[in-house]
């Protein structure tokens, strides 16, 4: 199979189901952002600073990601039931387990700090910053039917959650590596 198809080269893109779309499409813009914090959370993590645990854990949220970038990339209008895995409010309860546990480990929050630290902790500030824009993204997006409303509540539930936990991820990195934080 050749990576290269050349069905794009006019600016159009297929979504799951067949149906083409401008690549500029709102539904497109929805999981391309969620394949661009994916790519984020692979850099992040990449870097040493992690347990073999917490990497594990980085890479089921990729999975979970990959989840959710089928579900936005599915032809809701092919009349066609969306088939494909999802995710399950377990794994919004998952992100809420690990913000908990990391929190757990370091004094509370006394003000607003600057995005930084270690550069594992600034490239977990920084997929934070992309998981919110996804989140607009997803909320500006209105192709969603009705009869899929459960599923799109856990969608924002977990990326909503994720972007809480990439914040303390970065805080707790900077907490391993006894790098202070610095106060706005």
């Amino acid at each position: 199979m050749n990576i290269y198809t050349k069905s794009g080269d006019k600016g159009k893109t297929s979504l799951v189901g067949g149906r083409r779309v401008e690549k500029c499409d709102a539904q497109v813009d929805v999981y391309g952002t969620i394949d661009e914090l994916n790519s984020h959370i692979g850099l992040l993590a990449a870097f040493p600073c992690h347990s073999g645990k917490e990497r594990d854990f980085l890479r089921q949220v990729q999975r979970q990601l990959f989840r959710l970038g089928g579900f936005y990339s599915f032809d809701f209008l092919s009349g066609k039931p969306f088939s494909l895995p999802f995710l399950e409010e377990s794994d919004v309860k998952g992100l809420e387990d690990a913000i908990d546990g990391m929190e757990a480990c370091m004094s509370p929050l006394k003000s607003f700090i600057l995005p930084g630290g270690t550069q594992a902790a600034a490239q977990a500030h920084v997929a934070r910053t992309v998981c919110r824009r996804c989140e607009r993204k997803m909320v500006a997006f209105a192709g969603i039917p009705s009869c899929e409303a459960t599923r799109e509540a856990v969608a924002r539930s977990y990326v909503n959650r994720l972007s809480d936990f990439l914040f303390v991820q970065a805080r707790y990195i900077n907490f391993k590596e006894k790098k202070e934080e610095v106060s706005y």
